[in-house]
């Protein structure tokens, strides 16, 4: 997949270099959750069934972070996790749009003719919220509107789980509130936190129990504090253990900002300065403070083998 960085206003000179047939879903879809692979598995469907290229175009950063409004407490699918889960719908074109406070007061039909209309776009595909433009003005009848006579606009159906409709800003309410079983069906895979094992307290290692401390890569939105358990992908090498998100309250009081540590079944290889991807299969309990490290060794020992469990390890 071929990534294109893009900046308003887009110059003749660029749009030449970028204008084909070619069919792009746009929208922000930071989760690439299901609603969103709805509307992007119909572009692709509609670029094969044309012979062109299948494009999503998108912004970076989210708009709500640029504006510092709404729900924002970070991205569920950065920009690596993103491309790298785009390239495996069968998308071929990837336009980031840089968003900036001057792009945040563009007209929709200055967005339209500036940014989508020089591309030849034959189909732009859009969810049935898709909102663009100055103060989201724009929506998808009016992208049918603008683009009249150039191209044709396709606006996808919302999608629904047991009634209730597939969204990013309910899924990082599911996360924050410890829900993640239904924050994993809706983005129809598991949560994933990613980044580089640093030097942490080492602590874990006198009580039994070595623990990698995560420091993630990128401004990922925080699960709930607590004990996960999870699965961790090193160099290829699929490892599974338990996670716990927070602030370590039996060693630690006025600590807020959380750790992520990461003890693997198994496992003894020295990991300092590599990266993990860490896979949140399931929420085992929420974080608290005990009475005695040896009250906490033995919770420790039983998170872990509820883990087992729930992971299908054997014990």
């Amino acid at each position: 997949m071929r990534t294109v960085t893009l900046s308003y206003p887009m110059s003749p000179e660029t749009a030449a270099q970028l204008a084909q047939p070619q069919v792009v879903a746009l929208g922000q879809f930071d989760g690439l959750h299901r609603g969103h692979a709805s509307v992007i598995t119909k572009a692709v469907a509609l670029a094969r069934q044309a012979g062109v290229p299948a494009a999503v175009m998108t912004f970076h950063p989210h708009p709500k972070d640029v504006m510092g409004k709404g729900d924002y407490e970070g991205y569920l699918t950065p920009k690596r996790d993103k491309q790298e889960l785009l390239a495996g719908m069968g998308v071929e074109l990837l336009y980031t749009i840089e968003f900036n406070e001057e792009l945040s007061r563009v007209s929709p039909e200055d967005f339209v003719s500036v940014m989508l209309l020089p591309l030849q776009m034959v189909t732009a595909v859009v969810g049935f919220d898709f909102r663009f433009g100055y103060k989201g003005e724009g929506d998808a009848d009016r992208l049918r509107e603008l683009g009249q006579g150039n191209m044709n606009v396709e606006a996808v159906a919302p999608f629904l789980l047991e009634g209730e409709k597939v969204s990013s800003s309910g899924i990082r309410k599911s996360l924050l509130n410890g829900e993640l079983e239904k924050a994993n069906a809706w983005f129809g895979r598991c949560y994933h936190l990613r980044g580089t094992v640093g030097h942490g307290e080492k602590r874990g290692r006198t009580i039994g129990f070595p623990t990698a401390n995560l420091q993630l890569e990128d401004r990922y939105v925080i699960p709930a504090k607590g004990v996960y358990a999870v699965k961790v992908t090193h160099n290829e090498q699929m490892l599974y253990g338990v996670m716990n998100v927070g602030v370590k309250p039996t060693f630690h009081e006025g600590v807020t900002a959380p750790s992520f540590e990461v003890h693997l079944f198994d496992f003894a290889g020295d990991i300092y300065g590599q990266e993990l991807k860490v896979e949140l299969a399931a929420f085992i309990r929420s974080e608290r403070k005990f009475e005695s490290i040896g009250a906490l060794i033995a919770q420790i020992g039983a998170d872990a083998e509820t883990a087992k469990v729930l992971l299908g390890y054997p014990s």
